[in-house]
């Protein structure tokens, strides 16, 4: 638990962990079970994939998770992450966006697809942090930032650049690593003062 306040909790949520339960019994250990073994009046406000690690917001009582609901639904919270992916992206002067419309790939769901008929409007800003190696293959770190909060958003506009995150094993199972390089970074909610930062591990 990185902060515990009146209104809220904040934690580094793992890679790996679920944000919340899912279906069956071998998917009841996730982030807030375990943060209502603490605090039983830990309420979700809003998720990170499983893979993804970082920073989830948590509301101390039904009170305060409307009224954080609320803020994540109009937009009203500022969200950061950092990935490392794979191949050399070209660096831009500043932030760039991709603006590529998402729907999900019912045939091969959980999966998602860019789809310029029927798919809902998706933005993402990134820039490029620098150049490294990974395992001895070149690869990209940027700073990413969701305008809208689709589902796997991030995961596949990378995707869709042609550089899919590093241990991305749904959008790029050929090239695999120990986990997914994508953490949640920065959490901002200027309305309330707030703002949070948690460095990522790789």
């Amino acid at each position: 638990m990185l902060v515990e306040r009146e209104e809220i909790l904040l934690l580094n949520k793992p890679s790996g962990l679920l944000s919340v339960p899912g279906r069956g019994e071998d998917k009841q250990d996730c982030a807030i079970h375990r943060a209502q073994a603490r605090f039983p009046e830990a309420l979700i406000v809003h998720r990170l994939d499983m893979a993804t690690s970082g920073l989830l917001l948590l509301a101390r009582g039904p009170e305060w998770q409307r009224s954080l609901s609320q803020d994540f639904a109009e937009r009203r919270v500022h969200k950061r992450y950092i990935a490392v992916l794979r191949g050399s992206l070209a660096a831009g002067a500043d932030w760039q966006l991709i603006d590529l419309p998402l729907i999900t790939d019912w045939p091969n769901r959980p999966r998602q697809k860019v789809c310029f008929e029927q798919g809902k409007p998706s933005q993402t800003r990134y820039r490029v942090l620098g150049h490294e190696l990974h395992e001895g293959q070149a690869c990209t770190r940027v700073e990413l930032e969701p305008i809208t909060g689709r589902t796997h958003q991030l995961r596949m506009h990378m995707l869709a650049l042609g550089h899919p995150i590093v241990g991305d094993a749904l959008y790029a199972p050929e090239h695999p690593a120990p986990r997914l390089l994508l953490h949640a970074c920065h959490l901002s909610l200027p309305e309330h003062g707030w703002s949070f930062d948690c460095p990522p591990e790789f």
